[in-house]
């Protein structure tokens, strides 16, 4: 019994030995977007998708953020209203309409998004629209200016008013095809502070921000909120088409990018870029609060087992993984009178102490009090119940469910028989 308790709390650390010194800094939370690059010798033409469901509450001030950005270049906004039932396209107007700048109203274009077709997510076509909208007008020749770049901007996003002329100026600096930034999210009530930097934390572990962002290394990753995609990239990777049925789609769409080699020419188009980089930003954020638990972890179960692939395997794997990383140090640690072998405990403190001095920097991120960084094993505990409670809800046929909406791979485990 003793033996397995050090051998418990001995592999546990071994395990944050590795994560700390071999495990691409993730910890260190440091990749940000240069506030000091070059200016480009011409700004060039973007387009800005932002697809939205039922977004009436959060609309406005997203949009007002956008048509407020000081890009030098030319910009305009294509909104795509996802069959909202709650005005949200009428939000939207009546944020362009009084966002107070010149000519702000007619950079804004809202467009209904058509019934969404088999096999496709529902934000992935409503991108999609919105780039048909984007063409069509090009070809109409109602925009003299040809689009270099996609932003994608999720609609509860609000932007700094630097955003899009830094995340170009990184593209065009370092020939990058996509750039992404993992927006702030909320994290103001009990279950926001508990939670929401372990999420983030959680994210940095599993696609190491360095290795993503080096183009030897095979991790590929973005954050969907805040996208900025050379249009020519997407066209080569296969365009929203490649991913259309994808839940995670915005890691599936960094996988196909980075996977591009570079053009032979160089040129207005992209020619010569390659890779992708992603970073965190704290200009900006989320505007949705999660209201309690209930909403975190509804937002987690929705894709967790989809992370998996849908593979039992895979998700006991990650159970006894998260166990054994997360949840041994302090158990092994706090019962030392139980067990007696004070080995165990030293082991087990030790790998707690590096895990919670490991997100620290993750903690003042977001403002937060550095002490939290002791309840992580909480946090990992409840992201299990929660990964558990996503492979259920699959098994159910009720995965990928959000706003209303049951995504594809959910309507296919539903519409088999259940003794299959």
């Amino acid at each position: 019994m003793i033996w397995s308790v050090t051998a418990i709390a001995g592999f546990s650390l071994a395990i944050w030995l590795y994560l700390v010194a071999l495990r691409g800094g993730f910890w260190r939370a440091d990749r940000r977007l240069d506030e000091d690059l070059a200016a480009p010798p011409a700004w060039p033409a973007v387009v800005v998708l932002v697809p939205a469901r039922d977004e009436a509450e959060v609309i406005g001030r997203a949009v007002a953020a956008l048509l407020a950005q000081d890009y030098p270049g030319r910009f305009r906004i294509v909104l795509v209203d996802d069959h909202s039932r709650d005005g949200t396209a009428e939000a939207a107007r009546h944020a362009a309409g009084t966002a107070g700048s010149e000519g702000t109203p007619e950079r804004l274009s809202v467009v209904a998004a058509r019934a969404l077709p088999p096999g496709w997510s529902g934000k992935l076509w409503a991108l999609r629209e919105g780039l048909a909208e984007a063409e069509a007008v090009q070809l109409a020749g109602l925009d003299e200016a040809e689009t270099a770049y996609l932003w994608l901007s999720d609609a509860d996003i609000e932007h700094g008013t630097a955003t899009l002329r830094r995340l170009v100026a990184k593209a065009e600096d370092q020939r990058l095809n996509l750039v992404s930034l993992m927006v702030a999210l909320s994290c103001r009530g009990f279950w926001e502070r508990l939670l929401i930097p372990p999420f983030i934390y959680f994210f940095q572990m599993l696609y190491p921000f360095a290795w993503v962002n080096d183009p030897r290394k095979g991790t590929a990753a973005a954050a969907g909120g805040c996208v900025l995609l050379r249009r020519d990239a997407l066209a080569r990777a296969g365009g929203f088409e490649a991913i259309r049925g994808e839940l995670i789609d915005d890691c599936a769409l960094a996988r196909r990018i980075k996977d591009l080699p570079p053009t032979e020419t160089e040129g207005a188009g992209g020619g010569g870029a390659r890779g992708v980089w992603l970073g965190l930003t704290t200009t900006s954020r989320s505007i949705r609060p999660y209201r309690g638990l209930g909403e975190i972890r509804r937002m987690v179960a929705r894709n967790a087992y989809t992370q998996l692939r849908h593979s039992p395997l895979l998700l006991l794997g990650t159970l006894i993984g998260l166990a054994l990383t997360f949840l041994a140090p302090p158990l092994v640690g706090l019962s030392a009178e139980l067990h007696g072998d004070k080995v165990a405990a030293i082991l087990g403190f030790s790998a707690w102490s590096l895990m919670a001095l490991s997100a620290v920097p993750t903690y003042r991120l977001y403002r937060q009090p550095v002490w939290l960084a002791a309840f992580l094993p909480l946090a990992a505990a409840f992201y299990s119940a929660m990964t558990l409670e996503s492979a259920l809800r699959h098994w159910r046929g009720a995965g990928g469910g959000w706003k209303g909406r049951v995504e594809p791979g959910a309507r296919e485990v539903a519409q088999k028989p259940r003794d299959l």
